[in-house]
């Protein structure tokens, strides 16, 4: 009998091309998952995730679930699992689920977190990690932009899927940001995000911070609806996909 299962992944996404499966490169977290999946259950297996994180993107909560006819316990599926994965991959919990839930389909909100070190040099050994951007930023002036984005809007001047047919409106219901010494760490929380949304955001953010723009271009830019109006796309080293909200 097919069993429903939800999964809670870690994962440095450095060197691979993000989440989703591609037909012209092995090197995505899902390939890796399905494979170890794959081995275990002795027939092929298709993991859902709750989003699609880019290449480079990393994840400290990604949740997925996948479908299986095994005689094992959830402990000993991520022990499995954690065994065979590679070592920037990790299955943090395996639960059973009933077989209606689904990790995309039923998230109720997402919260991805930026990283921005504003030193002039930033430190080797976590340079995978965070935007080493190395100016000083006006985060008052970055909090007053970042006002605008508050609540439900068309986000198209924000999504780089420049052939998006879907709706491009989604619900922001928080943006927090919070400094530590000479890092800048900003929190995004809302129902959903478009390609490179987040990241688009951020550099937005990052020149208002700069000076380079108004905190009330942001609304502006929201009207415009067109992605030249918005700034550059944040580099993918400082975003983390943080926490999937459920209804529980």
């Amino acid at each position: 009998m097919l069993k429903n299962y939800r999964m809670i992944l870690e994962y440095d996404g450095s060197r691979y091309d993000g989440w989703q499966k591609q037909g012209n490169t092995n090197q995505t977290i899902q390939e890796k998952i399905e494979s170890v999946l794959e081995r275990m259950a002795g027939v092929p297996l298709e993991v859902h995730g709750s989003g699609r994180t880019d290449a480079g993107v990393h994840a400290l909560a990604q949740v997925a679930n996948f479908h299986a006819d095994v005689d094992l316990s959830e402990r000993e599926i991520k022990d499995y699992l954690n065994q065979y994965l590679p070592e920037d991959i990790s299955v943090k919990s395996v639960e059973r689920m009933n077989d209606r839930f689904h990790s995309r389909l039923n998230a109720q909100e997402k919260t991805y977190l930026y990283r921005i070190e504003t030193a002039e040099k930033k430190r080797v050994f976590e340079r995978k990690y965070i935007y080493g951007l190395g100016k000083s930023l006006d985060v008052e002036a970055m909090k007053r932009g970042a006002s605008f984005l508050i609540g439900e809007h068309d986000f198209k001047s924000f999504c780089a899927n420049k052939k998006m047919k879907k709706s491009t409106v989604r619900t922001i219901k928080n943006i927090e940001f919070e400094e530590e010494g000479s890092r800048l760490f900003i929190r995004f929380t809302g129902n959903g995000f478009l390609y490179h949304m987040v990241r688009i955001l951020t550099g937005t953010l990052i020149e208002v911070g700069e000076g380079k723009r108004k905190p009330d271009e942001l609304k502006h830019i929201l009207a415009a609806l067109d992605r030249s109006k918005a700034g550059f796309t944040a580099p993918p080293e400082g975003l983390f996909l943080e926490k999937v909200c459920y209804k529980e």
